[in-house]
């Protein structure tokens, strides 16, 4: 039987003098693949992005996002490598 791993995590941010609740959500443990990342606006909007492992790290795929998420690329990283083995 084969068994995968969901891997699920939330991490506050203090973005533009308020805190912001990113959720991570990997559907393989492997390092390859894509990690989802969600959040909200101002509005109460959700935004959803896609990550990805590159060589010198997690980046964001090229999306349209409100200019305050890629700010925060370098934070969304080092969680995602506090959580992820490896």
């Amino acid at each position: 039987m084969l068994v995968i791993k969901n891997i699920q995590f939330t991490r506050l941010f203090k973005v533009d003098g308020y805190l912001k609740e990113f959720n991570f959500r990997k559907s393989n443990p492997t390092l390859q693949g894509k990690l989802s990342v969600d959040t909200i606006d101002e509005r109460g909007n959700r935004i959803m992005f896609f990550m990805e492992k590159a060589e010198i790290g997690w980046k964001i795929l090229p999306q349209q996002l409100p200019t305050w998420i890629p700010e925060q690329e370098i934070l969304l990283d080092e969680a995602i490598r506090e959580e992820l083995p490896g």
